[in-house]
Protein backbone atom coordinates (compact mmCIF):
# COMPACT_ATOMS: atom_id res chain seq x y z
CA UNK A 1 0.00 0.00 0.00
CA UNK A 2 1.24 3.55 -0.65
CA UNK A 3 2.65 5.52 2.23
CA UNK A 4 2.21 9.22 2.93
CA UNK A 5 5.55 10.09 1.31
CA UNK A 6 4.98 8.14 -1.92
CA UNK A 7 4.66 10.37 -4.97
CA UNK A 8 2.28 9.16 -7.70
CA UNK A 9 3.95 8.30 -11.01
CA UNK A 10 2.08 9.30 -14.16
CA UNK A 11 2.09 6.33 -16.54
CA UNK A 12 0.01 7.87 -19.31
CA UNK A 13 -1.90 11.07 -19.98
CA UNK A 14 -4.42 11.81 -22.72
CA UNK A 15 -6.34 14.90 -23.72
CA UNK A 16 -9.63 13.96 -25.31
CA UNK A 17 -13.04 15.42 -26.13
CA UNK A 18 -14.08 15.17 -22.49
CA UNK A 19 -10.90 16.60 -21.01
CA UNK A 20 -7.78 15.10 -19.49
CA UNK A 21 -7.59 11.44 -18.47
CA UNK A 22 -4.57 10.18 -16.52
CA UNK A 23 -3.36 6.75 -15.45
CA UNK A 24 -0.88 6.85 -12.59
CA UNK A 25 0.79 4.46 -10.20
CA UNK A 26 0.80 5.19 -6.47
CA UNK A 27 2.78 2.54 -4.65
CA UNK A 28 1.16 -0.77 -5.62
CA UNK A 29 -2.03 0.90 -6.85
CA UNK A 30 -3.09 2.06 -10.29
CA UNK A 31 -5.33 5.14 -10.31
CA UNK A 32 -7.53 6.80 -12.93
CA UNK A 33 -7.85 10.59 -12.71
CA UNK A 34 -10.25 12.52 -14.95
CA UNK A 35 -9.89 16.30 -15.20
CA UNK A 36 -8.09 16.30 -11.87
CA UNK A 37 -10.86 14.31 -10.17
CA UNK A 38 -9.99 10.94 -8.65
CA UNK A 39 -12.23 8.29 -10.18
CA UNK A 40 -11.07 4.92 -8.90
CA UNK A 41 -8.07 2.74 -8.16
CA UNK A 42 -7.15 -0.92 -7.88
CA UNK A 43 -7.13 -1.02 -4.08
CA UNK A 44 -10.27 -3.05 -3.43
CA UNK A 45 -13.05 -3.56 -5.97
CA UNK A 46 -15.61 -4.46 -3.31
CA UNK A 47 -18.10 -1.80 -4.42
CA UNK A 48 -17.76 -2.75 -8.08
CA UNK A 49 -18.43 -6.39 -7.25
CA UNK A 50 -21.46 -5.50 -5.13
CA UNK A 51 -22.77 -3.35 -7.97
CA UNK A 52 -22.84 -6.38 -10.28
CA UNK A 53 -24.05 -8.81 -7.60
CA UNK A 54 -26.86 -6.49 -6.52
CA UNK A 55 -28.08 -6.07 -10.09
CA UNK A 56 -28.00 -9.79 -10.90
CA UNK A 57 -29.49 -10.68 -7.52
CA UNK A 58 -32.44 -8.35 -8.08
CA UNK A 59 -33.40 -10.04 -11.35
CA UNK A 60 -36.20 -12.59 -11.41
CA UNK A 61 -34.02 -15.61 -12.12
CA UNK A 62 -34.33 -15.26 -15.89
CA UNK A 63 -31.81 -17.43 -17.75
CA UNK A 64 -28.76 -15.88 -19.40
CA UNK A 65 -29.48 -12.24 -18.54
CA UNK A 66 -27.76 -9.56 -20.61
CA UNK A 67 -25.78 -7.03 -18.62
CA UNK A 68 -24.83 -3.47 -19.62
CA UNK A 69 -22.03 -1.89 -17.60
CA UNK A 70 -21.58 1.86 -17.83
CA UNK A 71 -17.88 2.57 -17.41
CA UNK A 72 -14.92 0.22 -17.84
CA UNK A 73 -12.81 1.89 -15.16
CA UNK A 74 -10.11 -0.38 -13.76
CA UNK A 75 -12.10 -3.42 -14.92
CA UNK A 76 -13.37 -4.77 -11.60
CA UNK A 77 -17.06 -4.73 -12.60
CA UNK A 78 -16.37 -6.42 -15.93
CA UNK A 79 -14.05 -9.03 -14.40
CA UNK A 80 -16.59 -9.88 -11.70
CA UNK A 81 -19.43 -10.15 -14.21
CA UNK A 82 -17.38 -12.40 -16.49
CA UNK A 83 -16.45 -14.64 -13.55
CA UNK A 84 -20.18 -15.23 -12.97
CA UNK A 85 -21.73 -17.97 -15.15
CA UNK A 86 -25.18 -16.33 -15.12
CA UNK A 87 -24.84 -13.51 -17.69
CA UNK A 88 -25.41 -14.51 -21.28
CA UNK A 89 -24.01 -11.23 -22.63
CA UNK A 90 -21.85 -8.53 -21.05
CA UNK A 91 -21.60 -5.17 -22.81
CA UNK A 92 -19.40 -2.40 -21.44
CA UNK A 93 -19.81 1.20 -22.59
CA UNK A 94 -16.65 3.31 -22.25
CA UNK A 95 -16.24 6.69 -23.91
CA UNK A 96 -12.51 7.13 -23.21
CA UNK A 97 -10.37 5.39 -25.82
CA UNK A 98 -7.37 5.76 -23.51
CA UNK A 99 -8.99 3.61 -20.83
CA UNK A 100 -9.87 0.94 -23.38
CA UNK A 101 -6.26 0.97 -24.57
CA UNK A 102 -4.92 0.60 -21.03
CA UNK A 103 -6.96 -2.60 -20.79
CA UNK A 104 -6.20 -4.01 -24.22
CA UNK A 105 -2.43 -3.66 -24.11
CA UNK A 106 -1.53 -1.57 -21.06
CA UNK A 107 -1.12 -1.83 -17.29
CA UNK A 108 -4.83 -2.50 -16.63
CA UNK A 109 -4.85 -5.64 -18.76
CA UNK A 110 -3.78 -7.53 -15.64
CA UNK A 111 -7.28 -6.99 -14.25
CA UNK A 112 -9.37 -7.57 -17.36
CA UNK A 113 -7.56 -9.86 -19.82
CA UNK A 114 -9.61 -12.97 -18.99
CA UNK A 115 -12.88 -11.02 -19.08
CA UNK A 116 -12.03 -9.39 -22.41
CA UNK A 117 -11.26 -12.83 -23.86
CA UNK A 118 -14.67 -14.12 -22.75
CA UNK A 119 -16.89 -14.54 -25.83
CA UNK A 120 -19.82 -13.02 -23.90
CA UNK A 121 -17.97 -9.69 -23.57
CA UNK A 122 -18.11 -6.69 -25.90
CA UNK A 123 -16.64 -3.22 -25.41
CA UNK A 124 -18.56 -0.31 -26.92
CA UNK A 125 -16.56 2.89 -27.33
CA UNK A 126 -19.31 5.48 -26.99
CA UNK A 127 -20.86 7.91 -24.54
CA UNK A 128 -23.39 6.20 -22.28
CA UNK A 129 -25.51 9.36 -22.02
CA UNK A 130 -26.13 9.23 -25.77
CA UNK A 131 -26.16 5.43 -26.00
CA UNK A 132 -29.21 4.88 -23.78
CA UNK A 133 -31.23 7.22 -26.02
CA UNK A 134 -30.00 5.93 -29.38
CA UNK A 135 -29.38 2.18 -29.21
CA UNK A 136 -31.94 -0.42 -30.25
CA UNK A 137 -30.37 -2.99 -27.91
CA UNK A 138 -32.06 -3.92 -24.64
CA UNK A 139 -30.69 -5.45 -21.48
CA UNK A 140 -31.81 -7.17 -18.30
CA UNK A 141 -29.58 -5.09 -16.03
CA UNK A 142 -27.77 -1.76 -16.32
CA UNK A 143 -24.91 -1.06 -13.90
CA UNK A 144 -23.78 2.57 -13.78
CA UNK A 145 -20.31 3.40 -12.46
CA UNK A 146 -19.22 6.35 -14.57
CA UNK A 147 -19.24 9.03 -11.86
CA UNK A 148 -18.71 9.37 -8.13
CA UNK A 149 -22.47 9.48 -7.80
CA UNK A 150 -25.57 11.29 -9.11
CA UNK A 151 -24.52 14.51 -7.38
CA UNK A 152 -20.78 14.21 -8.08
CA UNK A 153 -20.28 13.74 -11.79
CA UNK A 154 -16.99 13.62 -13.66
CA UNK A 155 -18.15 15.98 -16.41
CA UNK A 156 -21.04 18.41 -16.52
CA UNK A 157 -22.74 16.54 -19.35
CA UNK A 158 -23.16 13.45 -17.17
CA UNK A 159 -25.63 15.33 -14.97
CA UNK A 160 -28.39 14.65 -17.48
CA UNK A 161 -28.08 10.89 -17.01
CA UNK A 162 -29.52 11.18 -13.49
CA UNK A 163 -32.32 13.54 -14.51
CA UNK A 164 -35.87 12.34 -15.31
CA UNK A 165 -35.03 12.40 -19.04
CA UNK A 166 -31.79 10.47 -18.50
CA UNK A 167 -33.50 7.87 -16.33
CA UNK A 168 -36.15 7.50 -19.02
CA UNK A 169 -33.30 6.59 -21.35
CA UNK A 170 -32.03 4.04 -18.83
CA UNK A 171 -35.51 2.55 -18.59
CA UNK A 172 -35.67 2.49 -22.40
CA UNK A 173 -32.74 0.06 -22.67
CA UNK A 174 -34.06 -2.18 -19.89
CA UNK A 175 -36.41 -5.05 -20.57
CA UNK A 176 -39.56 -5.31 -18.43
CA UNK A 177 -38.50 -6.22 -14.90
CA UNK A 178 -34.95 -5.13 -15.67
CA UNK A 179 -32.74 -3.69 -12.94
CA UNK A 180 -30.92 -0.37 -12.79
CA UNK A 181 -27.98 -0.29 -10.34
CA UNK A 182 -26.15 3.00 -9.70
CA UNK A 183 -22.96 3.25 -7.65
CA UNK A 184 -22.48 6.36 -5.51
CA UNK A 185 -19.87 7.58 -3.04
CA UNK A 186 -22.67 8.74 -0.74
CA UNK A 187 -26.38 8.08 -0.17
CA UNK A 188 -28.87 10.32 -1.95
CA UNK A 189 -32.51 10.35 -0.80
CA UNK A 190 -33.12 12.94 -3.52
CA UNK A 191 -31.98 10.48 -6.20
CA UNK A 192 -34.22 7.78 -4.74
CA UNK A 193 -37.14 10.17 -5.11
CA UNK A 194 -36.12 10.95 -8.70
CA UNK A 195 -36.04 7.22 -9.48
CA UNK A 196 -39.54 6.80 -8.09
CA UNK A 197 -40.82 9.82 -10.00
CA UNK A 198 -39.28 8.39 -13.18
CA UNK A 199 -41.51 5.33 -12.82
CA UNK A 200 -39.05 2.83 -11.36
CA UNK A 201 -40.29 0.42 -8.70
CA UNK A 202 -38.70 -1.40 -5.75
CA UNK A 203 -36.31 1.52 -5.23
CA UNK A 204 -33.82 0.86 -2.46
CA UNK A 205 -30.23 1.61 -1.41
CA UNK A 206 -27.61 -0.91 -0.28
CA UNK A 207 -24.66 0.36 1.77
CA UNK A 208 -21.06 -0.69 1.18
CA UNK A 209 -18.92 -0.27 4.33
CA UNK A 210 -15.66 1.62 3.86
CA UNK A 211 -12.63 2.01 6.09
CA UNK A 212 -13.66 5.49 7.20
CA UNK A 213 -16.32 8.07 6.47
CA UNK A 214 -19.74 7.73 4.87
CA UNK A 215 -20.43 4.31 3.30
CA UNK A 216 -20.53 3.92 -0.47
CA UNK A 217 -23.93 2.84 -1.76
CA UNK A 218 -25.65 1.14 -4.68
CA UNK A 219 -29.03 2.54 -5.67
CA UNK A 220 -31.28 -0.19 -7.06
CA UNK A 221 -34.50 0.21 -9.04
CA UNK A 222 -36.65 -2.03 -11.24
CA UNK A 223 -38.37 -1.15 -14.49
CA UNK A 224 -42.04 -2.14 -14.27
CA UNK A 225 -43.34 -4.92 -16.45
Amino acid sequence: MPTSYDMPEVLDRHEGPHGEIVLRRHGDLLQIIANGCFLMDTSDGRSERLLVDAALGALDGRPGPSLLIGGLGVGFSLAHAAADPRPGRISVVERESAIIGWHLDGPLSHFSADALADPRTEILETDLVAYVHETSATYDALCLDIDNGPAWTVTEGNDSLYSPAGLAGCARVLRPGGVLAVWSAQPSPEFEETLCNAGFQQVRTEEIPVARGVPDVVHLAVRPG
